[in-house]
């Protein structure tokens, strides 16, 4: 798949943007993403994120880091922090921006174990694509995570878009109604389409138990977004 997100990531932070990032759906319009959003300074978090940055400790993975904005904060109070990315070129930009350890890989190949945080932000744990690939993730991160070890997530209900429903299935993936199709435009090129994953504050509980972990919302907003933090079973 072409690295249209990367490109544009890149761009953004050498002063050559070229147009816009649009997203394009299946449920409307395509629209803008603002790319200057990967590059917020701690200041411009939101309420999710600094509580999110609040709780982490020890060794710690961002995993689908962007443009390095939360590793760059975390870097300021610990010592190891390691930014994953799977885009090579977000990758090299988060390394110029100074965070000290960048891993370009994906999360399924990457073989790091020994972490007490797992950190996914900006609803990164929609990477996992859906409630099967939640699944598959959640086994994973195990081997991952050191004793006591917390994996900490934001997401959110996107039942709005069925007009406040929550139909169990849609008719465009016959699957859970919070997978959704995307793909991103930049400079006249065009991702393939992907599955992103939006789960609801009760499937997250009931997934996450089902696989042998404890599940906290720490935070909700106005917009139906919510901060978790997962601990494994004892």
């Amino acid at each position: 798949m072409a690295d249209v997100l990367g490109e544009a990531i890149s761009d953004y932070y050498h002063d050559q943007m070229s147009g816009k990032l649009w997203i394009h759906n299946k449920y409307g319009p395509k629209e803008e993403m603002p790319v200057d959003t990967y590059f917020r300074s701690g200041d411009n978090f939101s309420d999710l994120e600094v509580l999110a940055m609040h709780l982490c400790k020890g060794r710690i993975l961002d995993i689908g880091a962007g443009a390095g904005s939360h590793s760059l904060e975390l870097q300021k109070k610990h010592e190891d922090v390691t930014a994953l990315e799977i885009s090579p070129l977000a990758a090299n930009v988060i390394n110029q921006r100074g965070v000290r350890q960048v891993v370009n890989d994906d999360i399924f190949s990457f073989n790091g174990k020994g972490f007490d945080t797992l950190l996914l932000l900006m609803n990164g744990i929609g990477l996992t694509a859906s409630i099967s690939g939640l699944k598959k993730f959640l086994s994973y991160a195990k081997l991952m995570l050191n004793k006591d070890g917390q994996l900490i997530f934001d997401s959110s209900d996107i039942a709005y878009l069925y007009d406040g429903e929550r139909p169990e299935r849609t008719p465009a993936s016959a699957g859970y109604y919070g997978e959704i199709l995307y793909r991103y435009e930049y400079k006249k090129q065009k991702t393939d389409w992907f599955t992103w994953l939006y789960i609801d504050q009760h499937t997250m509980a009931r997934v996450a138990a089902e696989a042998g972990w404890n599940c906290e919302i720490l935070l909700e907003d106005e917009y139906d977004q919510y901060l978790a933090r997962l601990t494994v079973r004892s």
